[in-house]
């Protein structure tokens, strides 16, 4: 296999590992949820959990795709403690903050490189980014007007889906989406 080395290909790696950190992030708090009585925001979280990891997966195939070799970074233990639904899902959110701040950097250094095929991966990416960010901004309003009576919170997502508005074709699935 080709060792393709560049800041790009560095920094598409680095995010592999980031993207398995956000799914562990969201099991974490979707255990959290479970353990506090509140189905909803933990099937919410076990769900993300899963989009994250899928996320990790198409960088996977992108990189198999291009010849670019592969490694499985190790990833931080999560925050698993929370105390409350408002405090959860601020972690959510800074946690999607970040992960858009890692895509934008991701694309201005594959236009910097003059790759064409990288900014054109990271573009669904970005757009999935918008979304995410304004779901869990979204999500945050939502616990903080509820204030402590958190099954308002569950109220609300019962009421509400989540489905994407990215209506772009997403990336390949390393091994199938899940």
């Amino acid at each position: 296999m080709a060792r393709i080395k560049n800041s790009f290909t560095e920094l598409l790696s680095a995010q592999v590992g980031h993207e398995f950190a956000a799914s562990q992030q969201y099991i974490a708090i979707a255990v959290w949820a479970d353990a506090q009585d509140l189905p909803q925001l933990a099937a919410r979280f076990y769900q993300h959990s899963l989009g994250e990891r899928n996320h990790a997966m198409m960088m996977v195939q992108y990189m198999l795709d291009r010849d670019i070799a592969v490694t499985i970074p190790a990833v931080p233990a999560p925050q698993a403690d929370f105390r409350g639904p408002i405090d959860a899902l601020r972690t959510a959110l800074g946690q999607e903050k970040q992960v858009t701040e890692q895509i934008e950097a991701l694309f201005q250094a594959a236009r910097a490189e003059s790759d064409p095929l990288g900014e054109q991966f990271m573009l669904w990416f970005l757009r999935e980014q918008v979304e995410e960010v304004a779901n869990m901004s979204t999500l945050v309003a939502i616990a903080e007007r509820a204030d402590n009576d958190w099954f308002r919170i569950e109220e609300y997502l019962a009421r509400e889906t989540a489905s994407s508005s990215n209506t772009g074709t997403p990336p390949s699935v390393a091994g199938g989406e899940v």
